[in-house]
């Protein structure tokens, strides 16, 4: 990989990962309690069926992992869902479409995990009302869990374990087939429109659009401030706050941080080393994408973005049962001014007029990777 030599070539030495070996190096390195929420979900170590349900949902993918979930389980069988102001992302994310998307793969998650048990969950979306502008204190959704019996399972909660969101080049020799495609956008909801592209074509074109909107993210200073920010680099900082962008946890990483060319300090500045090498490997990301996916509402209502994020968190566990690799591509669909060019092409080339493109994916084949670091539900819940 280009990036990875060009690295190689910035350390000079490769002294600090031969001194154990790269596997031991990579292990050393792992930020095991940050990962712990995953060997947890589920656990008889959680005696309430919401919590336990729960346990599972906090694995759900949302922007910048943020995990902006906060739940009131102070009334029996319910479960009250809030969004943590305290983590939204006002630059890129300025009416915070994205952050309550993540919140939809949420509540998604929570009624798979119930359902598991036999538990039907039934949803009140904004019992208070829905926010317009900007998310504000009333509760983002009511879950009310069903007696044993009244769900049966679904098939996709197999996947919820395995499930990543695989932000790694993927093998341009391998094309994604169109039934594999087809599978993957059969699971989502008839409220939320799916398409998919795996034709050459149109697929770099995408690439290059996804790309150029990228850089316009990380070359703006304000929004690329907002990801520096919550960049967790190694293993204690990744253990000790297991939210925000997380570098490290392998042997490259973590010996680009333990030799200063991965720092904030270098990620902020346009001409370093560092942020060439995030660049490289953004590029190499993008334009390895082998197809997309999107999905699209008719509106842009605070329903639709909810919507939407269920879907999603079905179109990734359909893509992982399937052995593919799927990459959420945020910028180009994100409300600030320097994006305005490219939110207009991206709805101009696969939305029809007035729709909303509510998320963009790529998809392809890559390497096995573990899960994001999280926090334990307990660390989620207002009032038990």
């Amino acid at each position: 990989m280009a990036t990875r030599r060009r690295f190689l070539k910035i350390m000079g030495s490769t002294a600090v990962i031969a001194a154990a070996g790269v596997g031991g190096f990579a292990v050393t390195r792992t930020p095991s309690d940050a990962l712990k929420p995953w060997q947890l979900a589920g656990s008889e170590v959680y005696s309430d069926p919401r919590v336990r349900a729960l346990s599972y949902a906090v694995l759900a993918p949302n922007p910048h992992n943020r995990q902006p979930w906060q739940v009131d389980l102070s009334e029996p069988d319910t479960a009250i869902l809030y969004c943590d102001l305290e983590r939204v992302l006002p630059e890129t994310d300025p009416f915070e479409r994205q952050i309550l998307i993540g919140l939809g793969c949420f509540l998604e998650l929570a009624r798979l995990a119930a359902a598991e048990e036999g538990r039907a969950l039934t949803l009140d979306p904004f019992p208070e009302g829905a926010p317009d502008q900007n998310l504000d204190t009333r509760p983002i959704a009511r879950m009310r869990f069903g007696e044993p019996g009244s769900a049966t399972p679904d098939p996709l909660f197999a996947q919820v374990l395995l499930r990543r969101s695989l932000k790694e080049p993927y093998d341009t020799s391998r094309d994604v087939s169109k039934g594999s495609l087809t599978a993957i956008a059969s699971v989502v909801p008839a409220n939320v429109a799916v398409t998919f592209n795996n034709e050459a074509a149109q697929r770099d074109s995408l690439r290059e659009l996804t790309w150029n909107a990228h850089k316009i993210e990380v070359t703006t200073h304000r929004t690329n401030m907002e990801s520096v920010d919550l960049m967790r680099i190694g293993k204690a900082e990744i253990n000790a706050n297991p939210d925000g962008i997380d570098i490290g946890g392998t042997a490259f990483l973590d010996a680009a941080a333990l030799a200063g060319v991965i720092s904030r300090k270098e990620l902020a500045d346009p001409t370093s080393q560092g942020f060439k090498i995030g660049l490289d490997m953004y590029q190499e990301f993008m334009y390895s994408a082998m197809a997309h996916l999107w999905l699209t509402t008719d509106g842009n209502s605070r329903f639709d973005q909810l919507n939407s994020g269920a879907a999603w968190l079905r179109v990734n566990l359909k893509a992982t049962e399937l052995g593919v690799g799927i990459h959420p591509l945020s910028q180009s669909l994100q409300e600030y001014a320097e994006m305005v060019p490219f939110y207009e092409e991206v709805h101009s080339k696969l939305a029809e007029p007035g729709h909303r493109i509510q998320m963009l994916g790529r998809l392809g084949y890559g390497p096995k990777i573990p899960g994001g670091p999280r926090w334990p539900i307990e660390t989620r819940i207002l009032k038990a």
